[in-house]
């Protein structure tokens, strides 16, 4: 009746490549935060402001709210290139 193979996983594409995350919930949101709170140290050599934006990216698959800033900034962008084209 039940099922009991485990879900695939999930996977981010990102300037063509794509990786995969690890299948635990916890750990996903660990990198996440990490990646974004230390983004926030980017002025720091070997650390980068371009953690940030990595970090919600992988957030975004687990909370629903940074899913749709996400979506809402895909919009924008979509949008800022077509009046500009």
């Amino acid at each position: 009746m039940w099922d009991c193979q485990e879900p695939p996983p999930r996977k981010i594409n990102i300037a063509g490549r794509q990786f995969t995350l690890p299948r635990s919930r916890r750990a996903r949101i660990a990198i996440g935060v990490s990646l974004t709170v230390l983004g926030c140290f980017g002025f720091l050599p070997v650390l980068g402001f371009w953690m940030i934006p990595l970090g919600l990216l992988i957030l975004s698959y687990e909370f629903a709210r940074v899913r749709r800033w996400r979506r809402r900034l895909a919009i924008w962008w979509e949008r800022r290139k077509r009046k500009r084209g």
